[in-house]
């Protein structure tokens, strides 16, 4: 079953998920209890940028500006992809 985030909701990483790049997989990983997400570049700005404060459709606007072809809907599907894998939590 697929969560569903509301362009409005807003992110912030759980307590215990650790963000960091690891310099042996040369990749932003997301370390958390139940294990490890390797990320590309374009999910590792949308988790940085995952602070509470930010709605989903904010952190589409601030990534529009860095890559071609953000969609708010992409944003909100992979925020609730990590939701589901416990990264994230959001409100609202």
């Amino acid at each position: 079953m697929t969560t569903a985030v509301a362009l409005d909701a807003v992110p912030r990483i759980r307590r215990g998920v650790k963000c960091t790049y690891d310099q042996i997989r040369e990749a932003h990983v997301v370390l958390f209890p139940e294990g490890v997400l390797v990320l590309n570049e374009t999910a590792a700005s949308v988790v940085a940028l995952c602070d509470g404060v930010r709605s989903v459709g904010d952190i589409a606007v601030v990534l529009a500006d860095e890559y071609d072809g953000v969609e708010p809907e992409d944003i909100a599907s992979l925020v609730a992809r990590m939701v589901e894998r416990r990264v994230v939590d959001v409100d609202g």
